[in-house]
C-alpha cells in the first residue's frame, strides 16, 4: 500500500491498516494500490471524487480517522467520532454495464468482509445500510456510491464506506438507530482486520459483477436480506409518501414493493422501514 504523506492533513496510513491490506495481499485486488490517509478530513468521497477527476487509477483508497462532514444518501450527515470507525473511500473504473449493480455488490462485499473479520452475521436494507440484528436491527455499517460520467460513459464510481467499529458516543438521534461492532460483539475489534477483510470482500464481489454479471450477487443480496422481505415500508416519490411491503430486489437492482394498487419497483431516495 503505497501511502503519501504529510501534505494537507494528510498522514501515514496507519499501521494497523498498513500492515493487514499488506497480509492480505492478492485477496483486495488493486484496492489500496495507492491510499491517502488523513488524521481528520470533511469527507473522504470528497477527497477520492477528487483524485478521480485528476485521473487517478482504480484501486486508490482515501480513508480518515475521523470526518467532519461525512455524509450517507441524500446529504445527510454520518456521524464520524475521531478513532471509532473506518472512513473509507475507493476508487473504481467499471465497465457500464456493472455500475448499476455496484451499490448491491459493494454491500455484499462489505457484510462478507465484516463477517469473516469479526464472525458477526450483518444483514442488508436496501439500498445500502448494513445493519446487526442482536439488540434489533441496529445501523452499523453503510456505503455511499457516487459516479463521474463522460457524455454516456461511466467514467468511475467512488465508493465510501463508513463502519462503526469501537464504542462512540453517538448524537442521542444517531444513537437510537446505530451501533458498533464491539458493542454487539462485546470485545475488542481490530481495525486494520475489518479494512483488508472489506477491501477483499468489495474486490471479489466487483470482479465477479465485471466478468459474470449480476445474477449471483443479487442471489447474494437476497440471502442477507432477508429481514427486509415482508416488511412494511415507506419512500417519499414525488412529495408523496408511498407504502407497501418489500417483496424482493429484482435483476436491475430495484426494490420491488406490493402496494394496495399492485406491485412497484423502488430505484431510487430512502426506504424507511415503518411498524
Amino acid at each position: 500500500m503505497a501511502g503519501t504523506i504529510g501534505r494537507g492533513g494528510v498522514v501515514a496510513v496507519p499501521d494497523d491498516v498498513a500492515e493487514a491490506m499488506a497480509m492480505a495481499g492478492d485477496r483486495v485486488g488493486r484496492l489500496g494500490c495507492h491510499a491517502r490517509w488523513f488524521a481528520e478530513v470533511g469527507s473522504t468521497n470528497d477527497e477520492a471524487i477528487a483524485l478521480a477527476n485528476r485521473g487517478a487509477e482504480e484501486g486508490w483508497l482515501v480513508g480518515a480517522d475521523s470526518q467532519s462532514a461525512g455524509r450517507g444518501r441524500h446529504g445527510r450527515s454520518w456521524s464520524s467520532p475521531p478513532g471509532a470507525g473506518l472512513y473509507l473511500s475507493v476508487v473504481l473504473r467499471p465497465p457500464s454495464h456493472a455500475a448499476s449493480l455496484l451499490t448491491l455488490a459493494a454491500g455484499v462485499g462489505v457484510a462478507e468482509g465484516i463477517q469473516a473479520a469479526t464472525g458477526a452475521e450483518p444483514r442488508l436494507k436496501w439500498p445500502n445500510d448494513i445493519y446487526l440484528v442482536s439488540s434489533g436491527p441496529r445501523k452499523v455499517a453503510g456505503i455511499l456510491a457516487e459516479g463521474g460520467t463522460s457524455g454516456a460513459r461511466v467514467d468511475y464510481v467512488v465508493v465510501g464506506i463508513g463502519i462503526n467499529v469501537r464504542q462512540a458516543i453517538l448524537p442521542p438521534e444517531v444513537a437510537a438507530r446505530a451501533t458498533s461492532l464491539e458493542d454487539e460483539l462485546g470485545r475488542p475489534i481490530s481495525r486494520g482486520a475489518v479494512a483488508a477483510a472489506v477491501c477483499a470482500g468489495i474486490w471479489r464481489q466487483y470482479q465477479k459483477l465485471i466478468a459474470e454479471g449480476g445474477e449471483d450477487i443479487v442471489a447474494a443480496w437476497r440471502t442477507r436480506a432477508v429481514g427486509t422481505f415482508g416488511r412494511a415500508v415507506e419512500w417519499d416519490s414525488g412529495g408523496v409518501t408511498c407504502r407497501g411491503v418489500a417483496r424482493d430486489v429484482d435483476s436491475d437492482g430495484a426494490l420491488v414493493v406490493e402496494t394496495e394498487l399492485g406491485s412497484t419497483r423502488v430505484v431510487a431516495g430512502e426506504v424507511r422501514w415503518t411498524p
